[in-house]
């Protein structure tokens, strides 16, 4: 037999080597050995019946040997000797289990009178219950099981039964219950490599996956089959998990070539500037301009990386231990306050509406940084004059930060590029394309969502919490 997994280049073939790759397979070994228990548990079983069975016909075989020799012994009382030997006789030739009983009658000096068995010194000793000897029964030996009584007058009388039907039937229930064995192993061995086989053919596709998953290519995904069983939903399961490591690999590569572009351009104008600065004779109210201006241009870059941070700490789920419970309301009323004299110095309208008893589990810092990115992005991007309005709102099951204005807003086949890390609707307005990328990543760590609609005219901004005591946990 051959699978996914034999399909090694170099393996070793032959006999010896796929009984090494078989006892190598946990499958195989794992179902070997439920099979070899069931079959020991079967043996068990059997034995336990057959020594059951076996004991029963040779109770009753006892019972019947007592039974008669107490018959015998009572009819010699009442009629004597002779009368003895004629029953005996009588006994072996009425056709009645007359190839299996065993009857002896013998004088005390050894001499035979009735029966079918040889007379022999040892058969005219007393025997202490019932004994199995070979004796000599018609001219054949004869296994035989038998009880012996000295009578009264010193004769002895022997009662028994010939025990080869007897023991024919045992070897051959126990010749049964060897082949049984012997098939049962065979049959658990085949099972268990048909089991293997099963078992890696499935294993072998996620396997072949993996390996060209590792050889770079990420858009491999496991076949899943039409059938509701573990090995689909582990597919599809693994799946899922390949799509989102390809779309974080993706944004990856798409953060580091948007980072390698815009550190480009301010490097390059801080180098300009300290090179022209750093020139001979070169005034020295220049050389503390171009020192302030690296010094700008370091502090944007700065806020940048700590943006970049930020988010990559939301994103790991690094804060969520810290979550306690807070009010939405407070966290509006803050940002509010300190974004009113950025706002009226734009002509930009601010209102506020609060539901009561907003609450939510949660980081207050990160949710407060979300509402100020969103309130930020409102005041620039709504014009002058505007009118931005930051809301909380509470539903049965969840709460809402909600920033809505009546500017321009955003087309609807914008809105799902706008959290994407440096991306830029109006390149005219100062910032770094990394608001709402924020905003996402933090939602995110909240098990909330963050939705961008039309607000006819303008856009408006939820961020839709789970209510405080429904918040799931992951």
């Amino acid at each position: 037999m051959s699978t996914a997994y034999d399909d090694y280049p170099g393996r070793q073939t032959g006999p010896l080597a796929f009984v090494g790759r078989l006892w190598q397979s946990v499958a195989f070994r794992l179902a070997l050995g439920y099979g070899v228990s069931v079959v020991l548990f079967m043996m068990v079983l059997l034995s336990v019946l057959y020594v059951q069975t076996i004991g029963v016909l040779q109770n009753r075989i006892d019972r019947q040997l007592v039974s008669a020799s107490h018959r015998m012994t009572s009819h010699f009382e009442a009629y004597g000797l002779e009368r003895l030997a004629d029953d005996i006789t009588e006994t072996l030739t009425d056709g009645v289990n007359s190839d299996t009983e065993v009857y002896l009658l013998a004088t005390a000096a050894g001499k035979k009178m009735a029966g079918n068995i040889a007379v022999s010194r040892d058969l005219l000793k007393p025997t202490f219950g019932i004994v199995e000897k070979q004796v000599l029964r018609d001219g054949r030996i004869s296994y035989s099981r038998f009880r012996t009584e000295l009578l009264a007058d010193g004769s002895v009388l022997l009662v028994g039964r010939d025990m080869r039907d007897q023991k024919d039937l045992e070897q051959l229930v126990g010749n049964a219950l060897m082949a049984a064995a012997v098939v049962s192993v065979l049959l658990a061995i085949i099972g268990a490599i048909v089991f293997r086989d099963q078992l890696e053919s499935r294993v072998g596709a996620i396997r072949r996956t993996a390996a060209q998953i590792e050889a770079g290519d990420l858009t491999q995904r496991i076949p899943v089959s039409g059938k509701d069983d573990e090995f689909a939903r582990l597919s599809h399961d693994i799946n899922l998990m390949l799509d989102r490591i390809e779309i974080l690999m993706d944004g990856v590569r798409h953060v580091s070539n948007t980072i390698a572009h815009n550190l480009r351009t301010p490097l390059s104008r801080i180098r300009a500037k300290l090179e022209v600065a750093s020139r001979p004779g070169t005034d020295p109210a220049q050389v503390a301009q171009a020192t302030a201006f690296a010094i700008r241009e370091i502090e944007e870059l700065t806020i940048v990386f700590d943006k970049l941070l930020q988010i990559a700490e939301a994103e790991s789920g690094a804060r969520r231990q810290a979550f306690q419970s807070v009010s939405l309301n407070d966290i509006v009323a803050d940002v509010v306050e300190l974004y009113e004299p950025v706002a009226e110095e734009k002509g930009v309208e601010l209102r506020v509406r609060m539901d009561e008893d907003v609450m939510a589990a949660g980081d207050r810092d990160l949710l407060a940084s979300a509402v100020a990115n969103l309130l930020d992005n409102a005041i620039k991007y709504a014009g002058s004059p505007a009118r931005v309005t930051v809301s909380t709102r509470r539903g049965s099951d969840t709460v809402s930060l909600v920033v809505q204005d009546n500017g321009p807003g955003i087309q609807a086949i914008e809105r799902s590029k706008v959290g994407t890390r440096f991306f830029r609707l109006n390149r005219r307005v100062p910032g770094y394309g990394l608001g709402l990328a924020s905003v996402t990543a933090i939602a995110s760590l909240h098990n909330a969502s963050l939705d961008l609609d039309d607000a006819a005219p303008g856009l408006v901004a939820r961020i839709t919490l789970p209510r405080l005591g429904n918040m799931t946990k992951r």
